[in-house]
């Protein structure tokens, strides 16, 4: 497993389309769930540690920036991997901007709408109009050593040792799951006016974050 790790570091990798397609649902899954797991773990704290609550907006533990900035660490750090400071320092300011970017979007056109709003949260150092802060590219830096370090090499281990078709098949279906409830949350419910799933989990007696 060192022998392997040290090859990842040191030599590049390449894999056909399909595959390299199969490590990228992968990587959304594993991370949307990373995401998901801090943002529970934080806003329980942040909540003066009284009650957890279900962060994102589906029925699935996952949530799509995190998702959406490791594909963009992978593509921005990947040929830096043997110098990690490089990793950190891109990570840190790509995340932010990322952040910064999404969340003075969704106001934008949403008219207001705050899918978080660090003005109200501990820790705030460095906040920016509520839509970044220092706290937050700091963890988003670090996390970079992590999918940079740990994750991604995982993903390549298992596309090399694992049999192509259910390296694919499990992958792709992962995905398809997680990618079908935020199509549904975020456009079908809306459209067709059925229950989402902060309606579902509030008829359940579950704390549920409701973006405002």
């Amino acid at each position: 497993m060192k022998k392997w790790y040290k090859h990842y570091i040191e030599n590049n990798h390449s894999f056909d389309k399909w595959t390299m397609l199969g490590i990228c649902c992968l990587l959304i899954v594993i991370t949307g769930i990373f995401g998901w797991i801090y943002e529970f773990i934080f806003y329980y704290f942040n909540g003066g540690m009284k009650q957890f609550y279900w962060r994102g907006g589906n029925f699935l533990p996952w949530i799509n920036i995190y998702a959406t900035g490791s594909i963009m660490i992978y593509l921005l750090t990947y040929k830096h991997r043997k110098k990690p400071f490089w990793v950190f320092l891109i990570s840190f300011f790509a995340t932010g901007i990322l952040e910064y970017i999404s969340g003075l979007g969704m106001y934008i056109i949403g008219n207001g709408m705050r899918c978080w709003d660090y003005n109200s949260e501990i820790l705030n150092f460095g906040n920016i109009h509520g839509f970044v802060c220092l706290r937050s590219v700091m963890f988003f830096g670090l996390s970079s050593l992590l999918l940079m370090y740990v994750i991604i090499p995982m993903c390549f281990f298992l596309a090399k040792r694992m049999n192509k078709k259910l390296f694919l098949m499990l992958s792709i279906t992962l995905c398809s799951i997680i990618m079908f409830d935020e199509l549904y949350n975020l456009l079908i419910a809306r459209m067709f006016s059925w229950p989402r799933a902060y309606d579902v989990y509030h008829k359940m007696g579950i704390p549920y974050v409701i973006f405002k």
